[in-house]
């Protein structure tokens, strides 16, 4: 049996370090935060949260270490904060994120490492904060759902502060940071989050090097149940009461069907991960805060709709996690460029990404995937094929050479049709009702907006 042992969990004042082990490998961990004192936070809540908090940060990254296929974890000193209702969570979690992974292995039967250690006893209750001056903590990647979720909170009058993490698999952090601030700096945030995230293992060439012994060929992380744990202690500093995310509703669409499953490389984005995360969070953390999407509601041609009102900003926005701001020739890339250009005027387009991706060979094979011609949509954070076929249709015309034959394999499009479930706005949300009252009009006001534009009957 091989044994992922997490050796350490670690705070500091203002950081998190976690170490584990599996057979002669070792990799580390650290988040670092800016102006939050986790010994003082300590001293006013008591060790045993912080600790708590610690340990949940640790294991929604080091669950990226199972990716080399551990039969077993131990958790040492740390397994008294494993509840069974934790051990649920992650299991879930990973079952899920991992799907993608396990398909690329052929591994359908594997879902993940069994806890050896005792089940600890449930926690009585969660921890409560006061109120702090700012309401929200809104997570700021940098991309165009960004931008538009700020200026929708913006726009609805509600006080948040930005959340900017740069990860060391992108490279040096303060251009990583550089690029954040771009985004929200043009917003009326309060004040400015921010952290590191130091991680050996996802920099580290273990699959290159031991890809034979450890039968793996693809390493994956849980991003985003990882940043919002990663969150918890700055919440729990600043008495935030809503971690805001912009999820939109395309997340919850599978890349493709298998054994029996959805294949959603988004699903850690999706509304079942969303319910999941918000309902743990307050029943075993912290009782006054929640976590939810602005964006959850809409699709991409809602979501650009909005950002059309905002184009001058779109030129700050980067997505790319190849080579920031953008690589030019990957997924994300290509379809953020093929929105942008069935949308955005044309200079704004050009100024963004300073070429047409659409006529570059190397985006074939993703222009491919976005459109539905192949076995799978692209591993990555992207719109599903419908949107694709919807934007693709909306490009002006004349098509560049390589365009124009997808255009003519995709065939013919009722763009009403094909439109009419994207600019549509669900009911379905975790937003508060306050901050719904303050959203929900705006979004269904784009909504009708992208409608009319598309032509598209509200009968």
């Amino acid at each position: 049996m091989r044994t992922l042992r997490l050796l350490e969990v670690r705070r500091a004042r203002d950081h998190i370090a976690a170490a584990c082990a599996l057979d002669d490998l070792r990799f580390h961990f650290t988040i670092w935060y800016e102006d939050v004192d986790l010994d003082e936070l300590a001293r006013a809540h008591g060790d045993e949260l912080v600790d708590r908090l610690a340990f949940h940060v640790a294991m929604f990254h080091i669950n990226a270490v199972c990716s080399l296929r551990p039969d077993a974890i131990e958790l040492g000193a740390n397994a008294r904060f494993a509840t069974p209702r934790f051990v649920a969570l992650w299991r879930t979690i990973f079952r899920r994120v991992w799907a993608q992974w396990r398909w690329e292995h052929a591994l359908p039967d594997y879902h993940g490492p069994v806890f050896t250690d005792a089940p600890a006893d449930a926690h009585s209750r969660p921890a409560s904060s006061p109120a702090g001056p700012v309401e929200l903590l809104a997570f700021c990647g940098g991309g165009k759902d960004s931008l538009v979720a700020l200026k929708l909170l913006e726009r609805a009058h509600l006080s948040f502060a930005t959340l900017g993490y740069a990860h060391s698999i992108y490279g040096p952090s303060a251009p990583q940071h550089a690029l954040l601030d771009r985004v929200g700096e043009v917003s009326a945030r309060a004040r400015a989050e921010r952290q590191w995230v130091l991680d050996d293992f996802m920099d580290a060439p273990v699959v290159a090097l031991r890809a034979r012994d450890l039968g793996v060929r693809s390493i994956l992380a849980a991003e985003t149940p990882a940043s919002v744990f990663a969150a918890l202690p700055i919440a729990l500093a600043r008495g935030y009461r809503g971690l805001v995310v912009a999820h939109e509703a395309s997340a919850n669409a599978a890349n493709l069907a298998w054994h029996g499953e959805d294949v959603n490389h988004q699903w850690g984005k999706g509304w079942e991960a969303e319910r999941l995360l918000d309902d743990y969070v307050r029943a075993e953390l912290l009782a006054d805060v929640r976590y939810f999407s602005v964006l959850q509601p809409v699709h991409d041609e809602v979501i650009f709709e909005l950002l059309a009102r905002d184009a001058e900003l779109a030129p700050r926005t980067h997505s790319c996690n190849v080579k920031k701001p953008w690589c030019g020739e990957c997924a994300k890339c290509a379809y953020v460029w093929l929105q942008m250009a069935a949308h955005l005027p044309r200079d704004i387009v050009e100024h963004t990404f300073g070429a047409d991706l659409g006529e570059r060979a190397a985006n074939a094979r993703w222009f491919r995937e976005l459109f539905g011609l192949a076995e799978h949509t692209p591993f990555e954070c992207v719109g599903s094929a419908n949107e694709a076929r919807l934007a693709l249709a909306l490009l002006p015309r004349p098509l560049g050479a390589r365009l124009a034959r997808f255009a003519a394999q995709v065939g013919a499009v009722d763009v009403p049709a094909l439109a009419r479930p994207l600019v549509a706005v669900g009911e379905e949300h975790g937003m508060p009702p306050h901050v719904a009252a303050g959203v929900m009009p705006q979004l269904r006001a784009a909504a009708e907006a992208a409608a009319r534009r598309l032509g598209v009957s509200r009968g």
